[in-house]
């Protein structure tokens, strides 16, 4: 009953053209109507997503090729977000992987092929991107075949085929040298290649819940691959937790995907995707099963995460102007929503009611659940990112990870020597051919953090930046941060050109005239080691040789543009973030300057 179903996950570098391959493989099995207005990158449902052009939550959708149901997942590609590929790859049998046809293998493709492989999945490897005019996909294919040889590989997944594809043009095709017309090529790759699931048909029904769907109708909604038996509508079954305690519950709605579109359904087989309404208080990791023979299916396993932040209620003079969520309840409540379906996250109480400490992969899987936050109208204040140590045999270890850059050649002297200063340790570097300098360090996550921001100025904005978590090793970094002072204000009010333009020497700044600032509030990054005060407020005095109101001629540098991430890394840790659904401030945890003397003197 299961042998014409292929589930299929599709895994990739960030920017291989994974969504864009989704797009193309949705259009041709016409599950759009001619006359239907579709955007571009269509599975990024989410604002960030779209904005940021990378994936951050696994999604599902299914299609229809001949007589088969081929159920895609689309992964996130970016290691912060590898919680999402861990769990959603249990639903798979198979897995296309994308490689960029001039890039080849990079760090998250290392990562994620490296989950496929030790499940078990057939890889097919989609050499993307081939109308490129530096394409050299042969190159790719080697080193793709010495990544599956490093990650252990067995001999059947060693032996993988390969499809050559252009997907913004949605055409395959088995030859470097002939173009396909379509997709038709990857189509039969995949039923061919790609095995049907075994779950047994003739057992009692179980299913793991790997992902959440919310309907304001049917409430919240497991998605998950069915293990064994069928299921059907309006069935007794049991929801057993983690800990292994059971609830009855009945179904009261059974779907499965269309395209990507949920539709009813009255039943569903073993190796199907289901989507179960019905279950009181379903979490990811809970086994839905039939309740005449319970079993219970052994939740995933995720990586635990290497870097955390305090998030904290907003004690600022500016507090509750901005935001519509702010009081300490409801940014506890927000937190611990998010925990259930971003199982990667871990929340946790700490002494103070007021503040909360979230931990996460990585800055950006953290910076993406700040930006949701303040975009649903939450106010609240962060400080900066910590990593999460661990003691093994006595020894304290700290997060290590494989950081890749790709820079042209001659500003490589620059970039090593930026990296070598964070205690970086080559691994690998090389010159291709169109003089671009291929470098490969191993780095402390501490060290990692803030430094995107000084490559990105070295080489005048042209790195490419890409690292992903490698191993815990033994503790070197100081986690001091940046060697700089911040330039500090010591007044209540509005900034005045005259101020900003007698200060204009201190360093560079981050608000223009007009801003309204208060006491403590960082207002800048000073040139020199320790903080700067200056009163920003400071308005032009009426004599009897000029006017008080004559700044117009006033040249005041523009300020530099601090995006959230950016906030990020620059904080220091006697510094907070202020967030707010209008506001980025970066602010002193300690706004009184004499308090900050006699807390720096103590």
């Amino acid at each position: 009953m299961n042998s014409h179903i292929r589930n299929l996950a599709i895994i990739a570098h960030v920017d291989h053209g994974k969504t864009t391959l989704m797009d193309a493989i949705l259009h041709q099995t016409q599950i759009f109507r001619e006359n239907q207005a579709v955007q571009e990158r269509v599975m990024d449902s989410m604002d960030l997503e779209r904005e940021k052009g990378i994936t951050i939550r696994a999604k599902n959708a299914s299609v229809t090729y001949k007589d088969y149901t081929i159920n895609l997942i689309d992964t996130p590609g970016h290691a912060d977000f590898g919680g999402e590929v861990e769990r959603v790859l249990k639903m798979a049998d198979g897995a296309l992987l994308l490689v960029d046809s001039k890039e080849g293998p990079m760090p998250q493709t290392k990562f994620v092929l490296k989950k496929a492989l030790a499940l078990g999945l057939r890889v097919v490897v989609v050499i993307n991107k081939i109308d490129r005019p530096d394409a050299n996909p042969d190159a790719v294919v080697d080193k793709t075949f010495d990544l599956f040889v490093t990650l252990n590989a067995n001999d059947k997944q060693l032996d993988f085929p390969i499809v050559y594809a252009s997907a913004i043009n949605g055409s395959a095709s088995l030859e470097t040298d002939q173009t396909g017309k379509d997709l038709t090529e990857l189509f039969e790759v995949i039923v061919n290649e790609i095995p049907a699931p075994t779950s047994p048909i003739e057992e009692s029904f179980r299913m793991l819940t790997l992902n959440l769907q919310f309907d304001k109708f049917k409430g919240t909604m497991a998605v998950g691959r069915i293990d064994a038996g069928k299921v059907v509508k309006g069935m007794s079954v049991v929801r057993i937790d983690k800990s292994g305690n059971q609830t009855k519950n009945t179904i009261t709605s059974l779907l499965k995907y269309n395209g990507m579109d949920l539709v009813e359904a009255t039943e569903i087989v073993a190796g199907d995707i289901a989507v179960i309404a019905g279950i009181a208080d379903i979490e990811i990791g809970d086994t839905i099963a039939d309740s005449q023979n319970p079993v219970q299916i052994a939740p995933v396993e995720v990586e635990s995460p290497t870097l955390q932040m305090m998030f904290a209620i907003n004690d600022s003079p500016f507090s509750g102007k901005e935001g519509k969520y702010s009081t300490s309840r409801m940014i506890r409540d927000r937190l611990y929503k998010e925990q259930e379906t971003n199982i990667s996250l871990k929340i946790e109480d700490t002494d103070s009611p007021d503040k909360f400490l979230v931990a996460g992969r990585g800055e950006l899987h953290l910076a993406v659940l700040i930006e949701t936050m303040r975009r649903e109208g939450y106010e609240f204040s962060v400080g900066r990112p910590q990593v999460i140590l661990r003691e093994q045999n006595g020894t304290v270890e700290e997060p290590y990870e494989l950081l890749s850059l790709d820079v042209p050649e001659e500003y490589s002297g620059k970039i090593i020597e930026a990296v070598n200063k964070r205690q970086g340790e080559l691994v690998n570097m090389e010159i291709n051919e169109h003089n671009e300098s291929h470098i490969e360090y191993k780095i402390t996550t501490q060290n990692l953090i803030g430094l995107r921001s000084v490559l990105l100025t070295l080489s005048k904005g042209t790195v490419i930046m890409n690292s992903s978590f490698l191993e815990y090793g033994p503790r070197m970094s100081n986690g001091k941060g940046r060697s700089t002072g911040s330039i500090v204000s010591l007044e209540l009010g509005k900034i005045t050109k005259y101020a900003l333009d007698g200060a204009s020497d201190r360093g560079v700044f981050f608000v223009s005239d007009g801003t309204e600032v208060y006491p403590g509030m960082v207002l800048g990054e000073s040139n020199r080691e320790q903080d700067v005060e200056i009163n920003p407020v400071k308005a032009k005095k009426l004599t009897n040789m000029r006017a008080s109101g004559s700044d117009d001629g006033v040249f005041i540098a523009p300020p530099k543009d601090m995006s959230l991430e950016a906030c990020i890394e620059y904080l220091a840790d006697d510094e907070l973030l202020e967030v707010t659904p209008m506001s980025l401030r970066i602010r002193k945890r300690i706004l009184d300057s004499n308090e900050r003397k006699r807390s720096n003197r103590g």
